[in-house]
């Protein structure tokens, strides 16, 4: 089943399932895996990273190596529950080149936007299946994979955003750039104003009672 099969209606597991015979970009060839997302069901708070990375494709699981630590920690500081959350990518294979002279390692290259095109109805089946109240985007290639190529993190992040069905949409870093910063206090700081993002979409659930809730 290509991404562009991806239809309505369908359960997470139905979609996870059927991704894994995806064969809608080149990527697949020289990925170990399709990594699709994972988390709760019917979360209200939706996280949208770029692609998997290395650890990510050799464990099958989105946001488990060290950007997916740090947004671990970042999440605790925000005072957000990851286990409530749903976390997946933009782009379900893993992109990247072999390190010239350093052995086996392999580099994540950036998806192009024919890749990112191909992945596009997976990625809004899954919000279609959760219905999520907020989203956040983590990095430029998940917010324009949302709202556009136009739309620039480096102007909105942290603004809250309307999206379909009613959610909403907060855009930040990814959390691999804050572990590229140069220096320890750079990293400091970068970690903090990533927290605050996080901590306004955490403020918007708060505002809006769950469906549960009487």
């Amino acid at each position: 089943m290509a991404a562009g099969a991806a239809g309505r209606g369908q359960t997470l597991d139905d979609l996870r399932s059927s991704a894994r015979a995806c064969r809608a970009c080149p990527l697949w060839r020289r990925a170990t895996q399709t990594v699709f997302g994972a988390g709760a069901a019917h979360a209200r708070l939706v996280l949208v990273g770029e692609q998997p990375g290395d650890e990510e494709d050799r464990q099958g699981l989105p946001f488990v190596g060290p950007a997916g630590r740090l947004l671990g920690e970042a999440l605790v500081a925000a005072g957000i529950d990851r286990g409530e959350t749903y976390v997946t990518n933009a782009v379900k294979h893993f992109k990247w080149e072999p390190a010239e002279g350093r052995g086996k390692r392999r580099i994540h290259k950036k998806p192009n936007a024919a890749e990112i095109h191909a992945c596009h109805p997976w990625l809004l089946a899954e919000i279609a299946a959760i219905r999520p109240e907020v989203i956040v985007c983590l990095g430029a290639t998940a917010a324009q994979a949302l709202l556009g190529a136009g739309f620039r993190v480096t102007k909105q992040r942290g603004v809250p955003l309307a999206f379909g069905a009613g959610a909403q949409i907060v855009a930040t870093v990814h959390p691999s750039a804050i572990l590229r910063a140069p220096d320890s206090e750079t990293r400091r700081i970068e970690l903090r104003r990533f927290v605050a993002d996080l901590q306004v979409a955490r403020d918007l659930l708060t505002a809006r009672p769950s469906a549960g809730a009487p």
